[in-house]
């Protein structure tokens, strides 16, 4: 790894079908205090008024139009391993419908990087809507962080991520998975062992190498909390940088109270979000790391579409998808 100050930082957005939201997303990407050395943008609906857009961006590109929409899982995985084959020693990634909430996140965040000696390093990510918001509230302990304030405070005797692997933050954060020696208490700018991917995240070359790439069969939804637990397991020191933040739309609006909000399950707003996200939750739950939620797991969702949706066959459904999941079996929705 070359020293700070001589690194290559590189960046990876992937795109789909949100040329307006994607050039918000690069207008901040391409104007950092820390330039970025190169932007790869990959294109999953390889549209020529994307390539335009790209190619007129002040500092160096790559565009990357993929004729077959390899997902946001895919789509990070080549433009990673892009980077990598273009000499990153930092990857920083990004999506199209979010943006860095200044000029100075990238700074920011390698400064975290170097000063805490972190492999992989994230700044919060807040709603775009509400910048004191989380776009995905964290469950710690008994207690909800939903403010990006509310970060600050540590919660008393809490477990990182709270064992609510389906809360928002969970979602984001793998679930009860710490990073193994990941301290009790924060390093003032630093929540160790929780990082939002893929959103700001950023990574060294050297994590990448140890913890691979996003996978492909995920396609969408949960591909994010696979590589978490794979960090998280992988001795690697990560976590949040509190200083700095990344705007994204709310993502909480899916994720339902049950026994009065002190627990939650998740039912996206449409047909096929669920089947990404309850099938692949099949497969995470049976990984290394996730299987101690299996329990806990069952019970929300059986409350959830039993007890308080009398809703058998959407439980059904639910146990189909989960099953497609555990076996592997990563058709789409018409297979």
């Amino acid at each position: 790894m070359s020293a700070p100050g001589t690194e290559t930082v590189i960046g990876v957005v992937v795109t789909h079908r949100r040329r307006e939201l994607l050039a918000q997303s690069l207008d901040v990407l391409a104007h950092q205090d820390r330039a970025l050395d190169h932007l790869i943008v990959v294109d999953n609906a390889a549209e020529s008024e994307v390539a335009e857009l790209v190619a007129a961006q002040p500092i160096p590109t790559t565009y990357l139009a993929s004729q077959h929409n390899l997902g946001g899982a895919g789509g990070f995985a080549l433009g990673m391993l892009h980077a990598l084959a273009l000499g990153a020693d930092w990857i920083w990634c990004a999506d199209d419908d979010g943006r860095p909430e200044g000029p100075r996140v990238l700074s920011t965040l390698l400064d975290c990087a170097h000063t805490h000696a972190l492999g992989q390093v994230s700044p919060v990510v807040v709603d775009i809507a509400d910048p004191d918001a989380l776009a995905f509230p964290l469950r710690r302990g008994l207690v909800w962080r939903r403010r990006r304030s509310e970060l600050f405070a540590p919660a008393p005797g809490a477990q990182r991520a709270g064992g609510d692997a389906t809360a928002p933050g969970a979602q984001r954060a793998g679930g009860d998975t710490p990073a193994p020696g990941a301290e009790d208490d924060e390093a003032g700018d630093l929540l160790p062992g929780i990082a939002s991917l893929m959103n700001g995240a950023l990574f060294s070359a050297a994590t990448v190498d140890r913890i691979g790439v996003p996978d492909l069969r995920l396609f969408v939804r949960g591909d994010e909390v696979e590589m978490h637990r794979r960090l998280a397991r992988s001795g690697i020191a990560f976590g949040t940088c509190l200083t700095t933040a990344y705007l994204h739309p709310d993502g909480s609006a899916e994720f339902r109270p049950i026994l009065g909000g002190r627990m939650h399950t998740q039912y996206p707003d449409n047909e096929t979000k669920r089947f990404f996200t309850y099938r692949n939750r099949g497969y995470l739950m049976s990984q290394p790391g996730m299987r101690k939620l299996l329990p806990q797991e069952y019970a929300r969702f059986a409350w959830y579409f039993l007890m308080q949706q009398r809703d058998p066959a959407g439980f059904r459904e639910w146990m189909r998808l989960r099953r497609m999941g555990r076996r592997e079996r990563f058709g789409g929705p018409g297979d």
